[in-house]
């Protein structure tokens, strides 16, 4: 599996470097090891992401994670590339995407360059979708602000009826 960054490149910067990497994470991460030594157990993978052992076999079984290594004894090992990709799965799953289309994005990642295209379009999909998320979120945001703005309002014009300040 390839995983590399993805970050805003302006058409300069294209120009600059014939070549584009995207390790499909949020941005640079430290890692608890560096490359080379970075072969973690599941319950590592667990305690540092939050998944559950269960969810992360799962992930494996439908092809949201590529292959991980196993060690002589089949244990499986997970490296930094794996935690990145599941710090991206994680941002995904915030966005409200459907499982089936991460599933789709991990396929296409792992089937290269060619798929730039699709993986575009399913990205620009999910943001359209994520965006009008957050223009429901503030416009709700609104109407909470007015009502506790209301109930403020009132509990000081009650208060102050109860003490007979005018």
């Amino acid at each position: 599996m390839t995983v590399t960054q993805t970050t805003a490149v302006t058409t300069e910067e294209t120009e600059r470097a014939p070549t584009r990497t995207d390790l499909c994470a949020a941005g640079p991460r430290r890692h608890p090891r560096p490359d080379g030594q970075d072969r973690y157990t599941i319950s590592e993978v667990v305690a540092l992401t939050g998944l559950t052992a269960h969810t992360l076999r799962w992930y494996e079984r439908i092809g949201l994670m590529a292959h991980v290594d196993r060690s002589h004894t089949g244990q499986r090992r997970y490296t930094n590339r794996d935690l990145d990709w599941l710090d991206l799965v994680g941002k995904l799953r915030l966005t409200g995407m459907p499982v089936a289309d991460m599933v789709r994005y991990a396929e296409l990642v792992r089937a290269g360059e060619s798929t730039y295209g699709e993986r575009y379009a399913l990205l620009e999909a999910t943001r359209r979708d994520v965006l009008a998320r957050i223009a429901e979120l503030q416009d709700t945001l609104a109407v909470l602000d007015r009502k506790i703005g209301f109930y403020a309002d009132a509990g000081r014009h009650h208060e102050a009826e109860s003490s007979g300040t005018p």
